[in-house]
């Protein structure tokens, strides 16, 4: 099988910024929409932030000017620039991908990966 690996979470001071990678365990073909949501503490998971294959791009509202979400097609990854982070922001962060191709013949949906947790402090 295959997992999707982020890194790149910690703690930050309100103000600042963090970049999160995305990136599969193992060798794949190709990954449709990759996205990043996010589970305060206590709450529900969210969507922040989604790219398809073209690289059209979509934003929460409450991150929309702060996080820019890219993704290298050829490397299979994508990752989440985080500015001018607030408490708010607090949670953990995870990517998530609609459909990955493994093989040829093998496909995996609805793929999560193990989570980052992103702290931000005042």
């Amino acid at each position: 099988q295959v997992q999707l690996v982020e890194s790149g979470g910690g703690l930050v001071q309100a103000g600042g910024s963090l970049k999160l990678s995305c990136a599969p365990s193992r060798s794949i073909l190709s990954i449709n929409t990759m996205a990043w949501y996010r589970q305060p503490p206590g709450k529900a998971r969210e969507l922040v932030a989604s790219i398809t294959n073209d690289g059209t791009a979509d934003y929460a509202d409450s991150v929309k000017g702060r996080f820019t979400i890219s993704r290298d097609n050829a490397k299979k990854t994508a990752s989440l620039q985080m500015n001018s982070l607030t408490l708010e922001d607090t949670a953990v962060y995870y990517c998530h991908a609609d459909r990955i191709l493994i093989t040829k013949y093998q496909a995996a949906f609805d793929y999560y990966g193990q989570g980052t947790q992103v702290t931000v402090s005042s």
